[in-house]
This record gives structure tokens, sequence and C-alpha cells, in this order.
């Protein structure tokens, strides 16, 4: 079973500088991202996910949550402790919270 977190308990721990993972396409993630979300599109995880720290929980995600599920139980199977955001960026953009843009 995959953990999830609520974009309001999100907005409370990443001051605290947790991971936030985000796996949606670079089009999507510059067009509107949570500030400070790390990009590596779902399709890049199974070669990228050896730059993820390990010892810690993984903040996964996308446009709405599916594909940060599906990146959550591919992490979770690798021995990495993730918590999924429930509705993703829109979610987090439709509470008002503040987003990026652009490239970095």
């Amino acid at each position: 079973m995959i953990s999830e977190i609520s974009v309001e308990e999100l907005d409370g721990v990443l001051a605290e500088g947790v991971v936030l993972i985000d796996v949606r396409m670079p089009d999507e993630y510059e067009e509107q991202r949570v500030p400070g979300a790390v990009l590596i599109p779902l399709p890049e995880l199974p070669e990228r996910f050896v730059e993820i720290p390990t010892g810690g929980v993984i903040h996964l995600i996308c446009r709405s949550g599916a594909r940060s599920m599906k990146a959550c139980e591919f992490l979770s199977a690798k021995g990495y402790e993730t918590l999924n955001v429930i509705g993703g960026t829109t979610a987090w953009a439709e509470s008002g919270r503040p987003t990026e843009s652009g490239s970095l």
C-alpha cells in the first residue's frame, strides 16, 4: 500500500527540505511546477532512480497523482520510502499555492 500526502501537508514540510520528485514530462514541468520539485520524468525513472537520495521519505508528484503513484510503486520496490501527492500539481495550483515555470 502506497502512502499519500495532501498538498496542505506537503506545503507544511517543503520548508524542511524534503525531496520532491516531479515525474511529468519536461514540457509539463516547464509550464508549471511546485517550487523545489526536481524533474525525473516517469519514463526515465528506471535509469535515473539512483540519483534520488536514500535514507528519507521521497515525495512524488505529477499532474493529478496517477503517474506519481506508479513512480511510488517502482521506488518502493527498490527500497525507498515514498509518499504520493494527492491531486498532484493541479491540486497544488488550484489551492492557490505558489508555482514556478520556465526551464531551470
